[in-house]
């Protein structure tokens, strides 16, 4: 009993804690960042394969975690791979084959930003697929993640909650604020009244699929800024690199300009608006 109270306790108390601070998160982030360019480096090194998946309810912030994770670090390296939704022929395929092409070759990280899980995800509760279809799904899904990492892949999989609450406010600002209208769909419209839908998937999502070679990690999302450090730390924690080290950089000399002279040139400069 003792040690539930202080689970509960902890818990209370990380909910109350108060939003952080821009200045403490960016300094936060600048030296995740500067890990993340060492994880690169070793990476590329030494062929390694990560696959890193990204699901939550609608609003729970994986865009801004994926961008967070990717502003510093090479896109030809870290790839993101955001599926639009199936065209007939892909809908005619096994479900798996469009998504297994952009799994990981040696050093490169790949991103699913959703992913296979949309099948027991927006897919279920939306009725874009059947009941048997999610049923074969769920025996499918932990021997195609056993063959992923059977391949030498590390796979990494993150589950994104947020608040009921929180969840409203971040869908009413989209509706209020003219840069984030774009993301505010029509499925985001039609899914929000399905909370509880979307639970039980998850629910059934989670017990077929976490598993000791896949497991799942659970992030609290209410404060966005404490998730995103909280997931790269913890992504940072999964790979086991070492820090590879460069040969110190100097900028060399440049040419002399040989007789070069600017021409005379009517350039269309871009308007100095600001």
């Amino acid at each position: 009993m003792g040690k539930k109270h202080a689970r509960e306790t902890a818990a209370a108390d990380h909910d109350a804690a108060p939003a952080l601070d821009r200045k403490t998160y960016d300094a936060a982030l600048r030296e995740l960042h500067v890990e993340l360019v060492r994880m690169q480096d070793w990476i590329k090194a030494t062929g390694t394969k990560i696959c890193v998946v990204f699901e939550g309810r609608d609003g729970a912030g994986k865009g801004g975690t994926i961008k967070a994770l990717t502003e510093r670090v090479s896109p030809r390296i870290f790839r993101v791979i955001a599926l639009p939704a199936p065209t007939e022929r892909e809908k005619s395929q096994m479900y798996m084959q469009r998504y297994i092409p952009h799994l990981p070759a040696a050093g490169e990280v790949v991103i699913f930003d959703r992913s296979w899980y949309n099948r027991a995800g927006v897919e279920r509760v939306m009725g874009f697929c059947d009941e048997e279809q999610v049923e074969i799904f769920l025996r499918a899904v932990p021997l195609l993640e056993r063959a992923i990492v059977g391949s030498n892949v590390l796979l990494i999989k993150y589950w994104l909650e947020v608040s009921e609450p929180e969840q409203t406010r971040r869908l009413q600002q989209r509706i209020q604020d003219g840069r984030k209208t774009w993301k505010l769909t029509d499925m985001d419209l039609k899914s929000y009244s399905r909370w509880y839908d979307y639970s039980r998937a998850r629910d059934a999502m989670f017990a077929a699929s976490d598993t000791d070679f896949a497991p799942w990690h659970v992030v609290k999302s209410d404060d966005k800024r404490r998730a995103r450090l909280n997931i790269i730390s913890h992504l940072l924690s999964q790979v086991p690199y070492e820090r590879i080290h460069r040969k110190k950089i100097a900028l060399p000399q440049r040419q002399k300009p040989g007789g070069y002279r600017e021409p005379d040139y009517p350039y269309r400069y871009v308007p100095e608006t600001y």
